[in-house]
């Protein structure tokens, strides 16, 4: 429905109808509370040389959407307060509230209206889950925590706070447009929030985490190479080949900050190098970073990237590779369409032209394995093929669920050893695909995932599930199915 149209119980539920404040004032951002859906670009200085940027945008100023998501939770953080018994009137300030990113290009979103060329029309939807709000008491060690998000990865706890018809490649325009939003962001780190949650004014820290982004998109945000350069990972400084010798013994190391500096190393060429030292001296930086990220691997795309793996495995096993090195592109074509037949006959599985979550999930199990086993003629290749399976089917729990240490706590005491197995079998039965070379989530499955954990207690939770499911309620909304045509369903 158009705005207008809302009843005044509906307007409350948007963004703009709660007053609060911000304690210091935040710099640059209006103190006026009532401000609804707002152009994407406002908030930009416009100068003389600006060029307009060719976009549509529309967005909610980012304080005002957090506090109708905390005003949404009122009710659950009173109930938090009451069963913790921490009675109304002692607790008004010292909340913190964890606050997690998603940000995910759509494809085309274009209207199909038949006839004429279409014009690529793509979107961009950024959003955010409210994961936690705790509260430090003074004398208490440790914090209390009065809201847990349960459903992480539903769509209906993912409010969106920026749409844009951007293609996500157009690096300039898509910064200008989540350029307010970053600085909005900044000036929320320095200040709390007064906000009146159960008739008394409390104060909140807010505590931002962008996690909900595939590798292409973190890539762009923090200014590193695309995702097929030699430094294969977002993590590490790692390179295709010595992340293929090495599986699995890598620790995180790379940061924003660190980023940053790397970009004015990029940038001034302080040693006076060579083109090739230098880029090897920053580790793929190749542009300034304008979003900080948090360092972790997103649990959906590594899904769909280590599915798009096994796929290809699994052709190279009808195919017997590993005998004959160099099949031609006739035989390659061959031994996929036997693939797809074998898994739409014994799975009931059609074959998709990109890759997307549903698929993932069906082909990444036992019965897969098995039915493909079926057309592999050796016997020590069907058992290898069916290990590996299985290695990482008690792997994946661990970085998909919400809370690993209570949902898999056996898988997640074997991470170590399975992943070291896994990695043998890649480079002794699979050398001739893993020879110098490694997909960049395979790298990330098999090196990063127990320090993440270690870390951050969950991988799954902060997924970017909630977001794409978001996108199919925006595509929706476009009255419009994007990507499908009569022989391929697809969504991502």
């Amino acid at each position: 429905q158009p705005l207008h149209t809302l009843r005044n119980a509906e307007k409350e539920l948007l963004p703009g109808f709660h007053p609060f404040e911000w304690q210091p004032a935040l710099k640059n951002v209006s103190s006026a509370t009532e401000v609804g859906i707002i152009d994407g670009l406002s908030g930009w200085m416009a100068t003389v040389d600006d060029s307009p940027a060719d976009t549509i945008a529309r967005r909610f100023r980012y304080d005002v959407a957090l506090v109708a998501a905390l005003k949404d939770l009122e009710e659950d953080i009173m109930e938090g307060l009451r069963e913790n018994c921490l009675e109304d009137c002692a607790c008004t300030g010292g909340f913190s509230v964890v606050i997690k990113e998603s940000c995910d290009g759509m494809g085309d979103v274009s209207e199909k209206h038949g006839g004429g060329p279409t014009v690529p029309e793509k979107a961009v939807r950024f959003s955010f889950t409210v994961m936690s709000v705790s509260i430090q008491l003074e004398g208490r060690g440790e914090q209390i925590t009065v809201f847990r998000e349960m459903k992480p990865n539903s769509e209906l706890s993912c409010k969106p706070l920026c749409l844009m018809f951007v293609d996500e490649s157009d690096h300039e325009t898509l910064t200008a447009v989540l350029g307010p939003v970053v600085a909005e962001r900044n000036a929320m780190k320095e200040s709390r929030l007064i906000l009146s949650i159960g008739g008394l004014p409390r104060s909140f820290r807010f505590h931002f985490r962008g996690t909900g982004y595939d590798e292409k998109m973190v890539r762009e945000m923090e200014g590193l190479e695309a995702s097929g350069s030699t430094y294969i990972c977002t993590l590490c400084d790692s390179t295709r080949a010595e992340a293929s010798q090495n599986m699995v013994l890598h620790s995180i190391t790379r940061s924003h900050d660190e980023n940053l500096e790397r970009y004015e190393i990029w940038r001034t060429n302080p040693y006076s190098e060579s083109a090739e030292e230098l880029r090897d001296r920053v580790k793929g930086v190749s542009a300034k970073p304008f979003m900080e990220t948090q360092p972790t691997l997103d649990a959906l795309h590594c899904d769909i990237g280590n599915a798009t793996e096994f796929y290809k495995i699994f052709q190279d096993e009808i195919g017997e590779v590993h005998m004959n090195s160099n099949p031609s592109r006739e035989e390659r074509r061959c031994w996929r369409s036997a693939l797809d037949k074998q898994l739409r006959k014994k799975l009931k599985l059609k074959p998709v032209m990109r890759m997307n979550g549903n698929y993932a999930r069906r082909l990444m199990t036992r019965e897969a394995v098995d039915a493909v086993c079926e057309l592999v003629p050796s016997d020590e290749r069907r058992q290898a093929l069916k290990e590996l399976m299985e290695l990482y089917l008690q792997m994946k729990p661990v970085w998909r669920s919400t809370c690993p240490v209570q949902e898999c706590p056996d898988q997640l005491c074997r991470y170590s050893f399975n992943s070291q197995r896994f990695a043998e079998l890649l480079s002794s039965t699979f050398k001739h695909r893993y020879d110098g070379k490694i997909t960049n989530y395979l790298h990330k499955t098999l090196a990063h995932v127990p320090e993440i954990i270690e870390r951050d207690g969950s991988i799954g939770a902060w997924a970017s599930e909630g977001n794409e499911s978001g996108n199919k309620l925006f595509r929706r909304f476009r009255k419009m199915n994007a990507r499908q045509s009569k022989s391929f369903e697809l969504e991502d």
